[in-house]
């Protein structure tokens, strides 16, 4: 097995463009890629382009009826069919939307053939982690769900336990219902509660089919305002309890950004440094659990500039074993570039100063009427009895 990380790159995906009053502006991906290069990762991993997903693959999650409905609003945008989703005002239609759909999810299927393979020990692609596109349909900004696809694809190599955990702020919804019945998958998401964000699911009750699956599927739902102190004690609470008891083959994780308190479109309160120990301690994890096996991708993240760019650079960086520190200056060159494409001032530092994030172990003891202990009460309560472990 090759101990370099690969960075699944293409410059084309910056192609998923929903236009310049959605929020989700390809600009956060080219300026991650540019921040990326100016620390020099780029020679820490191999930067490599997949191939997009064909048809085939596409099918493993996807309904061919809806993979034909996006080839046609990808031909003509002002006939897409609204019934799938397409052609609303979260997922406008876009000429050659399918294509660089299609470039985005085969980055995250190659990333999870390369670690299946040995052919690198991580694999990250930060403009995937589209988790909310589900079989028939488009939703939350997300047309093919490549983190369900990489996933169906190690399935179909052979996996037979699969972990994913999902930290985006919104429910990773998507991919929870392309494994409702599946028991080799564990799917874990920690959100923003769905009675205050879309897609107003991942309540602690949904824990996946009866029969097999049941217990296959874990939600925290976090109260809005959750900052960095509740965010780390809830990951740590249930997170790693879970994977030791699954003892995934692969660790499949999905690291949207804006759990952000200066992302515009959530109401969580958490910090690029705790951004950073949860990434942290997911390569730690699959290092402990998955002989180091470990798929990482984007998300969410709708502060283009402030945010996302570093919280994924440190991505990048953790995976390829070459940490940026906290206290790290950003390169001048890059803030230059930023101010240029957007007229916007870039931060200084790759954190927001809160490095080493502090947080209360659960096993030191919970409140009851404590907010976020319910919620980590409610998703414990809800899935450990039925995985055989203490709740």
């Amino acid at each position: 097995m090759s101990g370099r990380a690969q960075l699944m790159w293409d410059e084309a995906v910056t192609g998923y463009d929903f236009g310049p009053d959605h929020p989700m502006d390809p600009v956060r991906l080219a300026l991650t890629r540019r921040l990326v290069d100016a620390f020099g990762l780029d020679r820490e991993v191999d930067v490599v382009s997949a191939k997009p997903a064909g048809e085939s693959t596409l099918r493993l999650v996807h309904r061919e009826d809806y993979i034909d409905a996006v080839k046609a609003a990808s031909a003509d945008p002002g006939a897409a069919d609204t019934a799938y989703g397409l052609g609303t005002a979260d997922d406008p239609a876009f000429a050659g939307m399918h294509e660089v759909s299609a470039l985005i999810a085969g980055q995250s299927v190659g990333a999870a053939e390369a670690v299946w393979r040995g052919e690198a020990l991580h694999a990250v692609n930060f403009a995937g982690g589209l988790h909310h596109a589900m079989p028939g349909g488009a939703s939350g900004f997300c047309i093919y769900n490549d983190a369900s696809l990489a996933i169906a694809r190690l399935l179909e190599l052979g996996a037979e336990r699969i972990a994913y955990v999902d930290v985006d702020v919104h429910h990773g919804d998507g991919v929870q219902a392309a494994f409702w019945e599946d028991p080799r998958v564990l799917t874990i998401s920690l959100h923003e509660h769905p009675r205050t964000l879309f897609p107003q699911t991942g309540w602690p009750e949904e824990t996946g089919a009866e029969g097999p699956a049941e217990g296959s599927a874990v939600n925290v739902a976090l109260p809005a305002g959750t900052g960095d102190a509740g965010w780390l004690r809830a990951f740590h609470a249930v997170v790693p309890e879970l994977i030791a008891d699954f003892r995934p083959q692969v660790l499949v994780t999905q690291h949207g950004a804006d759990t952000h308190f200066e992302d515009p479109l959530a109401h969580l309160a958490v910090s690029l440094d705790a951004q950073r120990a949860v990434q942290v301690a997911c390569h730690d994890l699959a290092h402990e659990y998955a002989d180091g096996k470990w798929v990482a991708l984007g998300g969410g993240g709708y502060a283009v500039v402030e945010v996302v760019p570093r919280s994924w650079t440190h991505l990048v960086a953790i995976a390829a074993g070459r940490a940026v520190e906290p206290t790290a200056v950003i390169p001048e060159g890059w803030r230059q570039e930023v101010f240029a494409r957007t007229r916007q001032l870039a931060p200084a530092r790759m954190t927001d100063g809160r490095w080493p994030v502090a947080y209360a172990d659960w096993e030191s003891g919970y409140d009851p009427a404590d907010r976020l202990d319910q919620a980590v009460i409610a998703a414990r309560k809800a899935v450990f009895p039925l995985r055989g472990l203490l709740a």
